[in-house]
């Protein structure tokens, strides 16, 4: 089978060729001839599986091949990376046509955008809450949509959406097609399909006797130590045939702790958080997609939807929220046909939540085997050479390696005035000086801040202010000599 044999036109055929991409997923060869006759399509179908194809050649198709000028083809994704992903892959299937597509999401300048919009795309790729903004301002008529897609359903309902969503319904008219994508299948997206869908086909390519988890991941889950995991990830990097990896972890603070921990290790690392600004992640996800940083530690919200098909390990240092969060966390690697390899860390504190993940996904493994660095196991699950540390020696360090330079996230600290820069992650952590002091001197405390007091929520939480209080990124400049003065003097704080 492939794409001419589903219908599709031939210079789309043509324009995905040109990339290699010959043969069709199973989504892709049941949704592509439904939607094509303008039937309503619920998609369901795991994480890495081409869904964004299924929807987007029949919508490209469908436009035909030249299009009149003006918004007629919305998808909505939920986040910013994936609005991007998906304008991408749509931008190369239509690359032999006239169609427009116009990737809209916050974080960047209106200006750009708004001149897209202006200049006719006719397949706008957004995020729900800058869409709204500008359709608000009537920089973007919605009123002309025939097709209005929903990508990542269940991740966009779990990010509190939900309203937004509806609010973009609104905006569109009545007779238009609707297709709904989605990984899992909760009650609010059925709920949803009933009341905005007419008489929707529903296509799951799901083997039911699969289980929920893909059968080409190989799951690895151990009960690690906290003060040993980061030497357990340095060895795990460097297992034979390892190539891209995601490593997981659940707040921004550690998001870019783990990431320049690694970075002094010797490893190509990059972070990518809700800290940073967009051109910073936009500036990490680059590097990760070329090659250039061949590992991305990222927070769970910011990484949601992102497809990076040669990714090999997915790492969770930190254990999900729940069964949803693991499967769209794992599913990063073992993508577009791929085998990938999945290692969760659980902590002593968290065995509870790992038995209700464990029970919902059906692992059988209640009880994670304890593990450590020097762990025998560790290293033949893994394929380790033996002898193997968790640090790069150097005559193995990529070419040009240096600590600091492009290695550590551009403009991460706070506060700095520096365009570009990230706001306020790597301080949090005691990122720069504070970190060479600590290592240097042993983990000397910072004076209290009101997160370091109250504990981190995880990123994806209820925003709230925070009063930084003595951080020592926030302190008023002294002179010199007052610094070498309480330097000799013994007296300080850092």
């Amino acid at each position: 089978m492939n794409f001419a044999e589903l219908g599709i036109d031939a210079d789309i055929v043509e324009a995905l060729e040109s990339r290699g991409i010959t043969k069709p997923f199973p989504i892709q060869e049941e949704a592509i001839p439904v939607a094509l006759t303008g039937q309503d399509v619920i998609g369901q179908a795991k994480t890495g599986t081409g869904k964004t194809l299924g929807f987007g050649l029949p919508l490209l198709q469908s436009l035909g091949k030249d299009p009149e000028k003006g918004a007629k083809a919305l998808v909505v994704v939920p986040t910013r990376e994936l609005a991007i992903q998906v304008a991408d892959d749509l931008k190369l299937a239509a690359s032999n046509r006239s169609t427009m597509v116009a990737a809209i999401y916050g974080g960047k300048a209106y200006e750009e955008q708004v001149a897209e919009i202006n200049a006719g795309a006719q397949v706008i790729v957004g995020t729900p809450g800058r869409l709204i903004d500008l359709s608000k301002q009537k920089l973007l008529d919605l009123g002309n949509i025939r097709f209005m897609v929903l990508d990542e359903a269940d991740e966009m309902l779990d990010l509190g959406f939900l309203p937004d969503v509806e609010r973009l319904f609104a905006y569109t008219p009545d007779g238009r097609q609707t297709m709904l994508f989605s990984a899992t299948m909760p009650g609010s997206i059925v709920t949803m399909a009933r009341k905005y869908q007419n008489r929707p086909i529903h296509i799951r390519t799901n083997d039911p006797d699969e289980g929920q988890t893909k059968a080409d991941i190989k799951q690895l889950v151990y009960r690690a130590h906290a003060l040993d995991k980061d030497e357990v990830v340095g060895r795990i990097l460097q297992a034979e045939g390892r190539g891209k990896t995601v490593i997981f972890t659940k707040t921004k603070r550690s998001a870019s702790k783990v990431s320049e921990e690694l970075v002094d290790r010797g490893f190509n690392a990059t972070a990518l958080h809700g800290d940073m600004t967009q051109e910073a992640r936009e500036r990490s996800m680059t590097a990760f997609r070329t090659g250039k940083k061949d590992i991305l530690v990222a927070t769970e919200v910011a990484a949601r939807g992102i497809d990076v098909d040669d990714v090999t390990h997915v790492i969770n240092y930190t254990i999900p929220e729940d069964e949803k969060a693991y499967l769209h966390r794992v599913g990063r690697t073992g993508r577009a046909g791929r085998l990938g390899i999945a290692v969760t860390f659980v902590d002593w504190e968290d065995l509870i939540r790992w038995g209700h993940i464990n029970t919902a996904l059906e692992f059988g493994q209640p009880d994670p085997t304890e593990t450590y660095s020097s762990s025998a196991h560790l290293f033949t699950d893994l394929n380790i050479p033996a002898g193997t540390k968790g640090r790069i020696a150097k005559s193995k360090r990529p070419e040009g390696w240096k600590p600091g330079d492009d290695e550590k996230p551009r403009g991460s600290r706070a506060n700095s005035g520096r365009p570009g820069g990230q706001s306020g992650a790597s301080h949090k952590d005691g990122a720069g000086r504070g970190d060479k002091d600590r290592r240097r001197g042993g983990d000397r405390p910072h004076k209290s801040t009101s997160h370091q007091a109250t504990g981190e929520k995880a990123e994806g939480s209820a925003p709230k202010t925070e009063t930084h209080g003595g951080g020592e990124h926030q302190r008023p400049a002294t002179p010199r000599t007052r610094n070498r003065t309480r330097t000799r003097g013994g007296n300080n704080p850092a």
